[in-house]
């Protein structure tokens, strides 16, 4: 089916572009959502008069994603779940635990923007992709651990070695910006 996209859409295309997907995906995805017309004489005609309102709609979208992104740089979340001695969970954590976990946190955002390859297994800490809207993305740290207790030391132990890591990126920069002795 050939379709005409409302907004940007990762993998598939931009704003107006007319491209062709299965029927499927068209049917139960972008057309109840919203995010694309059938192409058709009238549709076509329909955009091209409409466009200065999705552009205008998009750009708004996109700076509140923008804002949002802001406020959540840095922010590190702890979900606290019961594990084995070697480390693994009992259970998984999944994309619905890290959105309720960054609700908790004081942020607005769907299950469907946090980006998971897979959901956890093991206690840890995580970059999880948060996409808020196709072109703004954020990293949010997921902190897995039993307790509060070891959240705080797992965090202070990573904090150390990536301290650690920079001084020895910084030494090594700076042995190599120093001249050689001929």
């Amino acid at each position: 089916m050939e379709i005409i996209l409302l907004e940007r859409i990762e993998r598939l295309g931009q704003m107006g572009d007319v491209v062709k997907v299965k029927d499927g995906y068209a049917r139960n995805y972008l057309l109840p959502q919203k995010k694309a017309l059938r192409k058709t004489k009238d549709n076509m005609a329909l955009f091209e008069a409409k466009r200065k309102e999705y552009e205008a709609y998009n750009a708004k979208l996109k700076a509140e994603a923008e804002a949002l992104s802001e406020k959540m740089q840095d922010l590190a979340v702890t979900i606290i779940r019961q594990a084995a001695e070697t480390g693994q969970l009992y259970g998984s954590v999944t994309m619905r635990d890290i959105c309720e976990a960054i609700r908790d946190a004081g942020f607005r955002i769907e299950r469907h923007q946090v980006v998971l390859g897979q959901p956890f297994k093991n206690l840890g800490i995580f970059d999880v992709r948060i996409s808020l809207h196709p072109d703004v993305v954020q990293t949010v740290r997921v902190n897995i651990a039993r307790s509060a207790e070891e959240a705080k030391r797992a965090a202070k132990k990573q904090s150390d070695a990536q301290k650690a890591a920079e001084k020895a990126a910084q030494a090594e920069k700076e042995v190599a910006d120093t001249p050689a002795a001929e």
